[in-house]
């Protein structure tokens, strides 16, 4: 039967109307500053904001850097080095070293794109042994989960995950229930790098450039922004962006689901475009590079340029930035690089010519490694550092309950003040022919739960025949049905849920805002779950607004109990399955209308998707920063004095456990095995 999606632009347009609004105001706020002073406050702002998005600074350990191989060449020598940014985490690179020195020489730190063998890729070594044989010495190093630095290896050369930008997003997807975001990791390294670069008596520590393309041009874009928020200040004295920067607002508006490190937390609700990620290099030289042709919008390159170049202006200092859009698709494509030496060369004296004949290395020429990887090393991976945080986490908490839980849902979830009246809704046509249970129709309702920024869940009542008028008033008990990810389907297919609905009590389903009718139809139709889904995509502007998913899907079921409230339902059966389990757990837990919750294929805890390396629930559920306050038993403990049954829980692998196994998971996490139903 083919499925009902009768909103699927819903989700799209209500991001768009809510991130074009943050966009427009960014805009008049920059090119309505008309003072130094305004700019260097903004400047102070801007920084002080980053703070939220990159967290925490990371410790600093001991480099323990060392060269380990060394390639010579006509103009210049290569090191191959590896240094630890954290303990036991360590960082595959090369080091190009002119030949011919008379001191101290201006050097760049190169960052790679999403290129499967990281700094050996072709257009990474073109500009590394370009720029050394310009007089240059050049620090290039792998990323995360490219070239030596697989966190997910099979064992095999390869990825259990999928290299790269797979591993990126799966990453990003564990970490976030820690309070923590992937790119902070990224930038990281990158101060590090910068350090064992800065710290080489071949350099001269006061020109030091930043570049890089695709992904190596939002890590550029990233270092600059982590340097401002943890040092105030950043280090380089010259970058080039290249294949980044645009506007968040043509991302969206574009359906482009970028990677975990692109989208990063805060950042619209504190009023930022992208380019304010480039704000604390203010106003050092900059140059942003773009492609006519890639998909990062060249349209929003310009307009991030028009803003900065009245920022840039306001200190004096308009020339030191510059715009270069290449003739080509998406990529550090020849004219991008010579730009980058150009405006390189400008700043430091050195070479600004084109770029002269090169010979590309082989991958193994430039390994680190005698593998290729550096699970040789028994190193510790990002998904180590996880688990142990999520431990750390678990054991400093204190157990929340009572008006204290329901305090720290409401807060984390970003939840608004809950209007008195209940919700404006749409009749629509009643569904049959559905094969719903006991030859049920569905009334449709079309609940308005968020009039300002045009959102809606979809509401079904079952009855006996036809219905296209508001419900009948009842009195006393009914059942609310949440979804996994289709009331239709679990009407017609779920047998807990066609038990309910064949009960003589009223029975009413939800589907919140980016479920069931409302499912996206963008981002390549039908990908809602895939690494680049419409669930990803959603999930990840919802952290830049500072408004959890989880925290809409919530609202949804809160406002759908206030819809049946006023009909006299108020004595509800909360029944859930899948990914409806945990927001229909943290609604029952926020209304006291909820008399009896029963959940099927629910997770036992966060906790134990940080822990677990194939954790495959979707990205929408990882509430950012939970661990830090609670965990799912907490509510499940409070949800228990209301009749919780947790029915057939699931895994966080997303697989059914025998009751043996979850009885044990439950007790482990101080719950009853009372509660499996």
């Amino acid at each position: 039967m083919e499925p009902l999606d009768r909103f699927g632009r819903m989700m799209q347009e209500f991001m768009v109307r809510k991130v074009r609004t943050v966009s427009e105001q960014n805009r008049e706020t920059i090119l309505g500053m008309r003072s130094k002073k305004a700019a260097l406050d903004y400047q102070d702002y801007v920084q002080k904001s980053l703070r939220r998005t990159f967290g925490r600074k990371p410790s600093k350990s001991p480099l323990n850097a060392r060269t380990v191989g060394t390639v010579e060449r006509d103009a210049y020598t290569i090191e191959n080095v590896i240094f630890e940014s954290r303990p036991n985490l360590p960082v595959t690179g090369n080091l190009y070293i002119p030949r011919e020195l008379d001191g101290p020489a201006p050097a760049v730190l190169g960052v790679c794109g999403h290129s499967a063998n990281g700094k050996a890729a072709e257009p990474y070594q073109s500009f590394s042994q370009s720029l050394a044989r310009k007089g240059y010495v050049v620090f290039i190093f792998d990323p995360f989960s490219q070239g030596e630095r697989l966190q997910y290896p099979d064992g095999k050369g390869g990825s259990y995950v999928g290299a790269c930008t797979a591993e990126h997003n799966w990453m990003g997807r564990q970490i976030t229930p820690l309070g923590e975001w992937f790119g902070a990791w990224r930038a990281w390294d990158g101060v590090r790098a910068f350090e064992y670069l800065q710290g080489r008596p071949e350099v001269d520590a006061s020109q030091i450039g930043l570049t890089g393309n695709s992904g190596g041009g939002t890590m550029t874009t990233m270092i600059l922004a982590a340097t401002g928020a943890w040092f105030g200040a950043t280090p380089f004295s010259m970058a080039a962006p290249s294949c980044y920067i645009t506007t968040w607002r043509c991302n969206l508006e574009n359906e482009l689901p970028a990677d975990a490190e692109q989208q990063p937390p805060y950042t619209l609700a504190a009023g930022m475009e992208m380019g304010d990620l480039l704000i604390p290099h203010a106003p050092k030289p900059l140059i942003l590079l773009g492609q006519e042709h890639d998909y990062f919008d060249a349209r929003g390159i310009e307009d991030t340029y028009e803003r900065l170049k009245h920022f840039w202006g306001l200190f004096g200092a308009e020339d030191n930035l510059q715009l270069y859009i290449g003739p080509r698709p998406h990529g550090y494509h020849i004219e991008n690089r010579e730009a980058m030496y150009g405006f390189f060369g400008g700043c430091t004296g050195l070479d600004t010519s084109g770029e002269p004949e090169l010979t590309i290395e082989a991958d193994e020429t430039l390994w680190c490694t005698e593998s290729g990887q550096v699970d040789e090393m028994k190193p510790a991976t990002v998904p180590d550092f996880a688990s142990a945080r999520a431990q750390e986490l678990a054991e400093k908490r204190t157990p929340l309950e009572g008006d204290a839980l329901a305090k720290a849902v409401t807060k984390l979830l970003a939840l608004p003040k809950r209007p008195s009246e209940p919700p404006h809704y749409r009749v629509l046509r009643p569904l049959s022919g559905r094969e719903y249970p006991a030859n049920k129709t569905a009334a449709v309702y079309l609940l308005e739960t968020d009039t300002k920024w045009e959102a809606q869940a979809v509401v079904y009542k079952l009855e006996k025949g036809a219905r296209a008028s508001r419900p009948i008033p009842g009195e006393g008990p009914a059942t609310l049905w949440v979804p996994h990810h289709s009331s239709d389907d679990d009407l017609r297919e779920d047998a807990l849920c066609k038990k309910l609905a064949k009960q003589d009590v009223a029975m009413f389903t939800c589907d919140y805002r980016g479920i069931g009718e409302s499912t996206p139809n963008t981002c390549t139709h039908r990908s809602f779950l895939g690494i680049y889904g419409s669930d990803y995509f959603y999930a990840s502007f919802g952290e830049m607004l500072g408004e959890p998913a989880l925290g809409w899907r919530v609202w949804d079921i809160l406002r759908t109990l206030d819809f049946m409230g006023q009909y006299g339902y108020d004595q509800v059966h909360l029944a859930a399955r899948g990914w409806g389990a945990i927001p229909a757990a943290l609604a029952a837990l926020l209304d006291e209308r909820v008399v009896r919750v029963t959940l099927r294929n629910a997770p036992i805890s966060w906790g134990e998707m940080v822990q677990t390396r194939m954790q495959q629930w979707p990205h929408a559920v990882m509430l950012p920063g939970v661990l830090q306050s609670f965990d799912l038993p907490d509510v499940y403990r409070e949800l228990a004095k209301r009749g919780l049954q947790l029915n057939q829980p699931f895994s966080a692998e997303f697989k059914p456990m025998q009751k043996k196994a979850a009885a044990a998971k439950l007790e482990a996490v101080g719950l009853d095995a009372g509660l499996l139903g």
